[in-house]
């Protein structure tokens, strides 16, 4: 427990290379977050291209464009959000487990 611990404070190439595993992971993730959200909102635009009928409907006098491009961005952002702090904290978890160990 002690020596992997004085790897990663002392920087050694296994510490080292311990930290490139985490920094990794996370990178990863958050590509991987930033990846769904850019696809997501990019679904809006072309489902309004493939469907120009849905351009021209209105809901309470607003056209749904607006709508989708007003109300649709906030939940997505706090539910992407939410999945990338949890994930990254389960990630820097299983980082303190394997220094600790």
């Amino acid at each position: 427990m002690v020596r992997t611990r004085v790897e990663v404070q002392e920087q050694t190439e296994v510490g080292d290379a311990m930290i490139r595993g985490l920094v990794r992971a996370q990178l990863s993730l958050a590509l991987r977050v930033a990846l769904v959200v850019g696809l997501l909102f990019g679904a809006i635009p072309l489902l309004l291209v493939a469907f120009p009928a849905v351009a021209g409907v209105a809901v309470l006098g607003v056209r749904l464009p607006w709508l989708l491009a007003i109300c649709l961005p906030v939940p997505i952002l706090l539910a992407a959000g939410r999945f990338y702090i949890r994930a990254a904290e389960r990630n820097e978890q299983d980082f303190a487990d394997l220094v600790d160990d």
